[in-house]
């Protein structure tokens, strides 16, 4: 399998850590304050909360057989949009002094020097505290499975350094909420549930590839590891064969779960999303191989709908 086209030779990313840009620190107005602080915690791209929460609602609807509690509804909800935030905080942390010499993320407010990096573990460890208060209204077993989605968000930003695996890592953080879903509305884990997770392990990976794509020039040169790197001009095709896998556990999840035809309906929806990414993708350029990133929102949106939708009718 070939690595990639570039022939460009990574630099050792410890040359350029040491060779960041010179940071922009100095007075600011609150409003920009709460600008930077907005930035460094994505609000202002919503797309990593769409992405975590549709499959976390997956779960927490199958869990709850079409009817969740509103008290966990509401609890995962906020929990996913808190737990997305501080994991950008701790991305950006990890990225401080590399994210300067990519294009995509050279003006981030760390990177810039607008927010300090002990204003930035501050705003983590609130996030996460926030995070653990929602879950102490859940139950003991989802309580002490809260620690693993800590310790699994903590680690994904610096696994770029060490795999070219770092988005396996990261699907990961994204599924931990869905075993969660299921022992808080439930205080059990049923087996079935493992094949919801390992769906979308699999589908963060592939959709996480196509990020990586936009990226990989900027990766190649400061030395970081991706699997868009790793696939080479093979990167499509494996990612389009991890949205069949994520199709196939899906549909072996439905049968467990005893799913009916709006379920399914809702993945013939997705199947034609990733169609449509693998089409639109042709030629590898950044901006197209970014939008086939945000595209899968419509994918899990359309899950998430069909399941809803079959729960209703029965």
């Amino acid at each position: 399998m070939k690595k990639n086209r570039s022939r460009k030779k990574p630099q050792p990313a410890a040359s350029l850590a040491t060779a960041a840009p010179q940071k922009i620190i100095g007075t600011t107005r609150p409003s920009s304050r709460i600008k930077d602080f907005a930035q460094l915690t994505r609000l202002d791209k919503p797309i990593g909360i769409y992405l975590l929460l549709w499959p976390t609602l997956w779960a927490l609807w199958i869990a709850g057989e079409g009817r969740p509690s509103v008290k966990n509804v509401i609890i995962f909800v906020l929990g996913v949009a808190l737990m997305r935030s501080a994991g950008c905080v701790i991305n950006d942390f990890a990225d401080r002094n590399f994210d300067g010499h990519v294009s995509r993320t050279k003006a981030r407010p760390l990177a810039t020097g607008r927010i300090t990096t002990k204003e930035a573990l501050i705003a983590f460890a609130v996030l996460v505290g926030l995070s653990f208060v929602l879950v102490l209204f859940t139950n003991a077993i989802t309580i002490w499975m809260s620690f693993g989605a800590l310790g699994i968000a903590a680690l994904y930003p610096f696994m770029k350094r060490y795999t070219y695996y770092p988005q396996v890592v990261l699907g990961a953080a994204f599924s931990w909420g869905m075993p969660m879903a299921f022992t808080a509305e439930t205080g059990s884990l049923p087996p079935e549930a493992w094949l919801l997770f390992i769906a979308n392990v699999i589908w963060t990976v592939g959709y996480d590839t196509y990020y990586a794509m936009a990226d990989r020039e900027d990766d190649l040169k400061i030395g970081v590891k991706s699997t868009a790197i790793l696939f080479g001009d093979a990167d499509r095709i494996i990612i389009a064969t991890l949205q069949g896998l994520t199709l196939l556990c899906l549909l072996l999840a439905g049968a467990r779960f005893h799913m009916g035809a709006w379920f399914y309906l809702g993945l013939v929806v997705a199947l034609g999303c990733f169609v449509w990414e693998f089409l639109s993708t042709q030629d590898r350029d950044p901006m197209k191989c970014f939008k086939a990133f945000l595209h899968n929102h419509w994918a899990g949106l359309a899950i998430w709908i069909g399941i809803v939708v079959d729960y209703l009718v029965r």
